[in-house]
């Protein structure tokens, strides 16, 4: 069992007795563990990326944070924001060229990246757009460039882990991921049509957790391990493309209050996937609430944090990878 299982039994919303972030780098005993080793997460310019940051601050680690606006990332970051341990990094996601870029910069700071925690995401863009490379941009934001990201810090990540502490890649995904599996291998930008703001959610938050799972099946005996999750209900910049109308609804929702976390809580989880004694040498789970995630039924958003049918697929979860390898311009050296 869960040693948060209990705070999570009976939530009361944000700031009740589940786990904060902080807290989960506490009870690890991770605090200043990691000095000396590099860590990356992307998406910091607002929601849990900031609280994650701070959070894996706290473990020591030299932080390469990644944002689109540098600016609002700083604003953003604050008094945190520490120099001597953190460098900003633009990365804008809809450009596998500005992914590359970024990559590189990392690559010429450090030859080793222990963590990285893809965290950035947008959310039901409400018409089909694509990214700057012909994608649809959810799946481009979300998924494509997290994964081309991670195959070009690869060795990087490889040369990191050491027996006491495995290399990890953690994947925010969402509970929305339950929604729908993935397209077919013709159809991941919705080329045939029928574009739903949703279903494309859900498709690249799926192909998130397609990701680690792979992942960690091609590289877990190498000492590289990950993870996807699902980070909780939380009031976040990722709801930019939502109408009022929607808010509304979301926040009118009276079974999902007590469920609501407060912006330290939202990202409790993903630093429990980074840096949990119990998941050491473990991966390709999809985890919620500081735990690995238990099965809901299929087709109804009430069992929230649970896994569905499509969440664990291997046929769909290597057809992905080399797919995505071929998106990105890479081949499979495995």
């Amino acid at each position: 069992m869960s040693r948060y299982a209990e705070a999570h039994a009976n939530p009361q919303g944000p700031g009740d007795a589940r786990p904060t972030a902080l807290q989960i780098v506490k009870d690890a005993e991770m605090e200043g563990k990691l000095a000396g080793k590099a860590a990356v997460i992307t998406g910091v310019s607002s929601g849990i990326g900031i609280e994650t940051a701070r959070a894996i601050a706290a473990t020591g680690a030299t932080l390469y944070l990644t944002a689109r606006d540098l600016n609002k990332a700083k604003t953003a970051l604050g008094d945190f924001f520490k120099p001597d341990q953190m460098e900003l990094i633009h990365m804008d996601q809809s450009s596998l060229d500005s992914v590359r870029n970024a990559a590189k910069t990392i690559l010429s700071k450090t030859d080793k990246v222990v963590l990285l925690i893809n965290n950035a995401g947008i959310l039901a863009v409400p018409d089909l757009r694509l990214s700057k490379d012909g994608y649809e941009l959810q799946f481009a934001t979300n998924y494509l460039s997290h994964f081309l990201l991670f195959n070009l810090l690869k060795p990087a990540i490889l040369a990191a882990t050491t027996p006491e502490f495995q290399s990890r890649v953690v994947n925010v995904s969402s509970d929305g991921h339950r929604l729908s599996g993935i397209n077919a291998s013709d159809n991941y930008s919705f080329q045939r049509g029928s574009y739903d703001p949703w279903v494309a959610y859900s498709q690249s938050k799926t192909a998130t957790v397609y990701m680690a799972n792979e992942l960690d099946r091609r590289y877990g005996s190498r000492g590289l391990h990950a993870n996807s999750l699902h980070p909780g209900i939380i009031s976040t910049g990722l709801g930019a493309y939502l109408t009022e109308e929607q808010i509304t609804q979301l926040l009118q929702n009276t079974a999902w209050h007590p469920l609501w976390k407060n912006l330290e809580q939202g990202a409790a989880t993903t630093v429990w996937a980074a840096v949990g004694r119990e998941l050491e040498g473990k991966g390709g789970k999809y985890l919620a609430e500081c735990t690995e995630a238990v099965r809901g039924r299929e087709g109804t958003q009430d069992d929230v944090g649970t896994f569905v049918n499509h969440t664990y697929k291997p046929e769909d979860e290597v057809r992905l990878w080399k797919d995505a390898l071929k998106m990105v311009g890479l081949s499979d050296d495995e």
